[in-house]
């Protein structure tokens, strides 16, 4: 899947059983020694339960359950350390 296959699909939060909302664009954060993807930056105003860092949400990339044809499956804790 491409990045930009990305955009426009739902996402849900299978915990709160929640829609989140559509996602835009997106941004991906790659570890640079194992090339391996860390987490999803999605610019957003209002995102609730997840870390804000200027005005772009992080979804680790480690409570992405499935993307699909139309949606992404977050299993997010109601907490993060």
């Amino acid at each position: 899947m491409k990045l930009s296959e990305l955009g426009g699909k739902e996402i849900v939060d299978v915990n709160r059983a929640e829609r989140l909302g559509i996602l835009g664009q997106t941004d991906l954060e790659i570890n640079e020694q194992t090339g391996q993807i860390e987490a999803l930056i999605i610019p957003s105003l209002k995102w609730f339960g997840f870390r804000k860092q200027g005005g772009e949400v992080r979804v680790p990339w480690k409570h992405i359950k499935k993307i699909g044809a139309d949606m992404i499956i977050l299993d997010f804790p109601d907490e993060e350390d």
